[in-house]
């Protein structure tokens, strides 16, 4: 029998629900954690993320129009559609973490399960959020969440998939688009996740995951004038994080800082969502 040629994968961006090769076409090889070849993996570039934010933009517009209750329902469909992809996950973070298949598997349900608790809250946020204030006069006076619109994001380096959903999630629960930028190193997780939300009803532009340095292609995002907020919770170099600020001062972006030491097993928070909502205030008249 003839030996079987070893398939080798380059992996692909997610950007508006496609799977497109870089702009610049270039790849980095991506490696388990004995030094053993995995994949190749694009490396993004500025034009990749000029096409992410113009995705993400597009996106976001329909998305922020859905009910709450539709939004839960879509984040609850990615649990289903990760639920059935459980081996491959588990796989995935086992090689590339080096960790044993028992951590692998939980680290999968911790994703899962924080997919699950976002949807739950899907229709709960802006009860919660918002407000009914007392006024002197003959008025209503309520204050309401919104999304604050497009958002660029880094994920935690590690570990590589219930660190991405914990920043994912709870952008896009309230009705923001995100560009999230995965764990250079360990970026297949990601990949694997960007395959089950094409299949999970989110609509194409909500989320978009750009492989590649962030060093290199956050910049861009910071200052872009159409990106709205920046999450830097996976940034690991203090100086990078300074010059990404900077940056989003420019275009008065609200920024959520890195978080180097956090607990990405512990209990997620509302703290999260309010992170990129705007409160709008309405006044009405009574009896009419």
């Amino acid at each position: 029998m003839t030996e079987r040629v070893e398939v080798r994968k380059t992996h692909k961006l997610f950007i508006g629900g496609a799977f497109p090769r870089s702009e610049s076409g270039r790849t980095y090889e991506v490696t388990d954690s004995s030094g053993t070849f995995l994949a190749n993996v694009a490396q993004a570039s500025r034009k990749d993320a000029r096409d992410a934010v113009l995705a993400a933009r597009a996106g976001t517009t329909a998305w922020a129009k859905a009910t709450a209750y539709n939004r839960g329902q879509v984040l609850y469909r990615i649990a289903e559609v990760m639920e059935g992809r459980r081996d491959q996950f588990i796989a995935d973070i086992e090689q590339g973490e080096g960790v044993s298949s028992k951590k692998a598997a939980a680290q999968l349900d911790a994703a899962i399960d924080r997919w699950v608790w976002y949807a739950g809250w899907a229709d709960k946020f802006a009860q919660v959020a918002g407000s009914s204030n007392p006024v002197a006069g003959p008025y209503f006076d309520f204050s309401l969440p919104e999304p604050t619109g497009v958002v660029a994001a880094v994920a935690p380096q590690q570990p590589s998939l219930i660190g991405l959903v914990s920043v994912i999630a709870p952008i896009i629960v309230t009705g923001n688009a995100v560009i999230v930028m995965p764990s250079p190193v360990h970026p297949i997780p990601a990949i694997t996740l960007s395959e089950c939300l094409a299949t999970s009803d989110v609509p194409a532009g909500v989320v978009n995951i750009l492989t590649g340095a962030p060093g290199e292609v956050m910049p861009w995002l910071a200052s872009h004038a159409d990106v709205n907020a920046l999450d830097l919770t996976g940034i690991v170099d203090a100086g990078l994080a300074a010059d990404l600020e900077r940056e989003a001062a420019g275009t008065v972006k609200r920024v959520r800082g890195p978080k180097p030491d956090a607990d990405w097993s512990a209990t997620p928070t509302v703290s999260r969502m309010r992170a990129f909502v705007e409160v709008k205030t309405v006044w009405h008249p009574m009896g009419v």
